[in-house]
């Protein structure tokens, strides 16, 4: 009997999640904010609440974890994660400025701990790079002239997870200080070596991975990434940050193989990641933390904006593609989960989880809609300004063509005027 109610509830929540997301697939929007609000609706407190499926939800949420670390890993090699680290150091101490510091304030204004503080800072620093990816696809702006600025703060700001992630870890850990400082340490140096023995021997590892056989490739890859973050959390290093250094050392024919196999794993472990930490959430909650939330959405909205802007800016790039390199920042998703998941588990803050899932679920709605929104601003934006007094200016009367000889030479601005 427990058997049929643990197949009944988690049909019953994958089924869910799959309407959630052809809906907001429909709406133009992230499915993660409907994610979110299912796992509060199934919940303690919630409507629904489950009490089988949780069973599965739990460690099906630490491999959703441990997938999205995998395949961002994957996205880029050695040599673009250190070229993107050249070219745009200035934009990416920018975008940290801007969007860390308003969570850090945040939390200390609201009386949090200073941890718990610099958790908030994480929270609001990290865009979603999936929901960055999938509206420039959805927009069609993949060939713009502003992507590659987009591209390059994302990631820039998944290379600062990578070392952000550990900190947190250790800092999370208990005991004393030498036993939070350790594990940081062996993190941070894990992924300078990673790094530099990809960058140096990466086609070796990429060969010695590979195979045609996708079953063969899936399970390698997939059991190396579960085996390593095992490693790395016995080492009280994040699960997540192993998986991430997998992802970065396999690249080549195997990364471009393994990639589209392991997607659809990712998708469906991801959303049950999403779903477990709205469980986590006492509904209740949410109204004490509402204000908070979207005041810091606003700002932080504003100054994702403001650092896209400035990038593209310095790129030379116009008005228009300014403001869509910043509105593509605006969302906040996956990543800011995970870090708020980190310290949740830890038990660092009672309002922590509310606050961020009701952070994420409105920049999560927003910053697809200021996105769609860019062109037209820049076209008002440029709009010429009318006159005092409310009447717009009249154009002096065009005057009659010339003929014959009167008639100078034309001149379409690229072409000399030749004489005769």
């Amino acid at each position: 009997m427990h058997g049929a109610e643990l197949l009944l509830e988690l049909g019953a929540v994958i089924l869910g999640l799959g309407i959630l997301g052809r809906v907001a697939g429909r709406l133009g929007l992230s499915p993660i904010p409907l994610y979110l609000l299912a796992g509060l609706a199934f919940g303690k407190g919630g409507l629904l609440p489950l009490v089988t499926a949780s069973e599965f939800i739990q460690p099906g949420a630490e491999i959703g974890v441990i997938l999205l670390l995998l395949l961002l890993g994957i996205e880029y090699s050695a040599e673009e994660l250190t070229g993107a680290l050249r070219r745009s150091t200035a934009a990416g101490m920018v975008d940290l400025a801007l969007n860390f510091t308003p969570g850090l304030a945040a939390g200390l204004l609201l009386g949090w701990p200073l941890l718990a503080a610099v958790v908030l800072g994480g929270v609001t620093y990290v865009s979603s790079s999936g929901i960055a990816a999938k509206l420039l696809g959805d927009l069609g702006r993949l060939g713009n002239r502003e992507t590659p600025v987009v591209l390059s703060i994302l990631v820039l700001e998944d290379l600062t997870m990578a070392a952000y992630l550990p900190i947190l870890t250790g800092l999370l850990a208990a005991g004393s200080v030498l036993a939070k400082v350790v594990p940081v340490v062996v993190a941070l140096a894990s992924v300078v070596a990673v790094l530099a023995v990809t960058v140096r021997w990466g086609a070796a590892i990429s060969r010695l991975v590979f195979t045609p056989n996708d079953e063969v490739l899936l399970l390698v890859i997939l059991g190396l990434a579960l085996l390593v973050a095992g490693l790395a959390q016995q080492l009280q290093v994040s699960a997540a940050v192993g998986a991430f250094l997998v992802g970065i050392a396999i690249s080549g024919p195997a990364a471009a193989s393994a990639g589209p196999l392991l997607a659809p794993l990712r998708d469906l472990f991801a959303a049950v990641f999403f779903v477990f930490f709205g469980l986590q959430t006492d509904p209740a909650q949410l109204p004490d933390v509402a204000l908070p939330a979207l005041g810091l959405a606003v700002v932080t909205a504003l100054t994702k904006i403001v650092a896209g802007w400035w990038a593209a800016r310095r790129a030379s790039i116009g008005l228009a593609g300014r403001l869509r390199a910043g509105t593509m920042l605006v969302a906040r998703g996956e990543f800011s989960i995970v870090i708020a998941g980190l310290a949740v588990a830890a038990g660092l803050h009672t309002r922590l989880g509310p606050l961020t899932t009701a952070y994420v679920l409105s920049l999560a709605v927003l910053g697809p809609l200021v996105t769609r929104a860019a062109d037209p601003l820049a076209a008002i934006l440029r709009r010429p300004a009318r006159p005092a007094g409310g009447q717009p200016a009249v154009s002096p009367p065009t005057p009659a063509p010339r003929t014959g000889a009167e008639r100078p030479p034309s001149n379409d601005g690229d072409k000399p005027v030749t004489t005769p």
